[in-house]
């Protein structure tokens, strides 16, 4: 008998509208949802580059630990990072950048069914 694994239920996702509907209107100033205050800025120095994670060295029992440490890090301090040693090829992420960039072209209505949903993390606009 096969076990179904539970749903996690990671919240609800904050429904906003879409950058591409604000720049209609015009705004003369930033929506206060997307300004951070000053204290959260961050403070990036000059020559200072994206944190770089191998994955490679993250599935290795050699290098596994400081990876790992260098990721935390990354996720804490930058909220973004660039992974290497993936084995993505680089006619996949070709491909996915065809078709981020078609979705991205879409008519508001054809992007509209794709729509991200109250309830969920997935989908189109957020």
């Amino acid at each position: 008998m096969e076990s179904t694994p539970a749903k996690v239920n990671f919240g609800k996702s904050l429904l906003v509208p879409s950058v591409q509907e604000l720049a209609k209107q015009h705004l003369t100033n930033i929506p206060a949802r997307y300004v951070r205050p000053e204290q959260d800025s961050p403070v990036i120095s000059a020559g200072a580059s994206v944190p770089v994670i191998d994955l490679q060295k993250l599935i290795s029992g050699n290098s596994m630990d400081s990876e790992l440490h260098k990721l935390h890090s990354a996720c804490q301090q930058w909220g973004f990072l660039q992974i290497i040693n993936h084995g993505v090829t680089p006619s996949l992420l070709e491909e996915f950048k065809r078709e981020v960039v078609e979705l991205f072209g879409l008519p508001m209505e054809e992007k509209k069914k794709l729509w991200q949903q109250e309830d969920s993390f997935e989908g189109f606009g957020n």
